[in-house]
């Protein structure tokens, strides 16, 4: 490799580059700086081949061995960090392996080698789905299925602020309940402390009673304890009953959501994934296919072009005079074909290219329609894979509530006979206190009767105050969680928006770097009756599987004025080859910027430039040359010297 630095200065971080039976490559070794680089020769110099060779090394699978190997490989140096890409060729495909600079090479195929086959360019050649090519990167499918599992945690959430907005309705009541139990214990305070003064009074008279007092006071003891542990029972039969009557609530719910969900037979979605394979092997074996019509139609066209000297003097077409045959041939429209040397009329060549380049074209369209395909089916998997799992979180829940149901029938049940067990208890020891009243000490029973009543109150009234402070103290701590679970509820909300408009994002952000870009562009080039070349993002309807559905869309418009000042709106169709290839640099750029892939490939690779004239290439690359640190471009000679002198030249491979 000769390199020609000019005036640039020497940089540390350069980048060594050492193929091996790559393209037309048999194996060189090259290097070069930071900036543009520019790669100077005629058709058929293997400028392309080394521009695949890098692609290679950074990690792109789309390129080409040599056509008599069955091994190659590259080694690229970037920032002392050595990368290294294999390849092998397996029946009619090339295979790859080893540990590029690029785990996965699908941006930078898109947006950042700008080679004659990238996607990009052709996209906006053929005016097919700008939108489709931006957003190809973006897992979609990953996405809606991270927001479905936020929503659903979002969900319990604002379920639990619900709660939490019923219980702070209850907390009045509770309060007021808690001021009624005080004042009534304070009432019933008194009336005991009055009772217990006459009860004193009276029992200062009947000495003699006391035994039978003693015994009394017993079953009187007795009876407050029955009473107090059956209004115990009864208050937790109640909340048992009422538990049981929410989880009922619950499970009809439940129910009645999951009859109206979908069946989804785990079938249906391994056939909907066995599907998705075969068309994405089928799309693999489509694009490996168009890589070698481009490969084949490339080299013919620079054949044709005359760069066919050397393959004619391996093939032997030279005179003893040193006079070429090819002219005498090409005098009379025939060349002598560079596979067996026969003499082949030029314009069959050229047509059976074109055939070529239809079927390259075919397989293109055919790739693209097993995108939408494949989109359509994940999108079709993504909704049975939802309602599968909202059939599987309903069936685990209505298990848990069966459970719990037959728990609290089995607690409501026991409670109800330890309900009978204490009511019939309590009758007797009533019977034995009215058994133990007499005629003769009837009024002193009478107060005992009355002070052990007002105990059972009192005892009744504290109880039930301290339950209902339990309460609200309970109330008070859920009451107190909700500014946490509203701040955990925002933050999923913040991050399922920010999920929901990240493709917004992507979208926004290509439209507008290529409106400003593209408006730049077209302010430095001069393009004659253009005034603006810009993408609208528009909505529009489509069928989705069975159904119609809103997605959006890029337009891109072209807008032009006649002499006398008339503007009017044409078509991409409509616009010059070097036109169209200045709008799909442009549009990959775009695509470059918006996904940030300077970030992690600090590469623009650029050729096939030809349609385009030496000073409007010239503006490109120094345009260009402001968003990567490396930028390889393949050029003429004559083009070449439009450019700089201080740009690094590499003149020969």
């Amino acid at each position: 490799m000769v390199g020609d630095k000019g005036n640039s200065p020497i940089m540390s971080n350069n980048v060594t580059v050492d193929v091996r039976n790559i393209g037309g490559i048999e194996e060189t070794s090259v290097e070069f700086s930071p900036g543009v680089t520019i790669l100077v020769g005629r058709n058929a110099t293997n400028r392309t081949s080394l521009l695949q060779a890098v692609m290679a090394g950074l990690g792109s699978d789309d390129v080409s061995m040599k056509a008599d190997a069955d091994e190659g490989g590259v080694d690229i140096t970037v920032d002392g960090t050595t990368y290294t890409q294999e390849l092998y060729r397996r029946s009619q495909s090339v295979v790859t392996d080893g540990e590029p600079y690029l785990e996965d090479a699908t941006l930078a195929d898109l947006f950042a080698f700008l080679l004659e086959s990238n996607e990009a360019r052709r996209t906006v050649a053929r005016g097919d789905d700008l939108r489709e090519l931006i957003m190809r990167p973006v897992d979609t499918e990953s996405i809606e299925a991270e927001i479905s599992r936020l929503v659903d945690e979002r969900k319990e959430l604002e379920a639990e602020l619900e709660e939490i907005e019923s219980l702070k309705g209850k907390l009045p009541g509770l309060e007021e309940e808690r001021t009624r139990l005080e004042s009534k214990i304070t009432e019933t305070q008194e009336e005991l402390e009055a009772k217990e003064a006459e009860l004193e009074a009276a029992d200062a008279d009947v000495e003699e009673t006391r035994e039978e007092e003693a015994e009394l006071e017993d079953r009187l003891a007795e009876l407050r304890e029955k009473r107090s542990t059956l209004d115990d029972v009864r208050y937790d039969l109640e909340t048992e009953r009422e538990s049981l009557e929410a989880l009922e609530a619950e499970r009809r719910e439940l129910e009645s959501e999951y009859e109206e969900l979908p069946e989804t037979p785990a079938g249906e979605i391994a056939e909907l994934d066995t599907e998705i394979g075969r068309l994405r092997d089928r799309k693999q074996r489509l694009e490996t296919e168009v890589n070698e019509l481009q490969n084949v139609i490339g080299f013919n066209e620079e054949m044709l072009n005359g760069a066919a000297d050397e393959v004619f003097e391996a093939l032997g077409t030279a005179d003893t005079d040193g006079g070429q045959i090819t002219d005498q041939l090409l005098a009379d429209d025939t060349v002598s074909c560079w596979t067996c040397g026969s003499e082949v009329d030029a314009e069959q060549i050229e047509r059976t290219v074109d055939q070529l380049r239809k079927l390259s074209q075919q397989h293109l369209s055919e790739v693209n329609d097993i995108d939408t395909e494949i989109a359509d089916l994940q999108q079709e998997r993504t909704e049975l894979q939802q309602s599968q799992r909202d059939r599987e979180r309903i069936e685990r829940r209505l298990e848990g509530i069966e459970e719990e149901v037959e728990r609290s029938e089995s607690s409501v049940e026991r409670l109800q006979e330890r309900r009978a067990e204490l009511t019939e208890t309590i009758e007797q020891v009533e019977a034995e206190v009215d058994e133990m009243e007499s005629d003769s000490y009837g009024e002193v029973l009478d107060l005992h009767k009355e002070a052990n009543q007002l105990e059972y109150e009192l005892g009744r009234h504290e109880n039930d105050l301290e339950r209902v402070e339990e309460n609200i103290a309970s109330l008070e701590r859920r009451i107190e969680t909700e500014s946490e679970v509203e701040r955990k509820r925002e933050e999923l909300s913040d991050e399922i928006a920010d999920l929901r408009t990240r493709i917004e994002r992507i979208e926004q952000e290509a439209v507008e770097q290529f409106n400003e870009h593209m408006d730049t562009i077209l302010g430095l080039l001069h393009y004659d009756n253009i005034d603006r070349i810009w993408i609208e993002r528009v909505e529009r309807e489509v069928r989705e599987g069975r159904r119609k559905v809103t997605r959006n869309a890029f337009e891109l418009h072209v807008v032009r004025s006649t002499a006398s000042g008339t503007v009017y709106e044409d078509t991409v169709s409509n616009l010059s080859e070097s036109e169209r290839e200045v709008t799909g640099l442009v549009f990959a750029l775009a695509g470059y910027l918006a996904h940030e892939v300077h970030e992690s490939v600090p590469f623009i690779l650029l050729d096939s430039l030809e349609a385009i004239d030496s000073e409007r290439i010239a503006t490109l690359v120094d345009y260009f040359a402001e968003f990567a640190d490396y930028l390889l471009v393949a050029l003429l000679p004559e083009d070449a010297s439009a450019l700089p002198a201080e740009y690094e030249r590499l003149t020969e491979i």
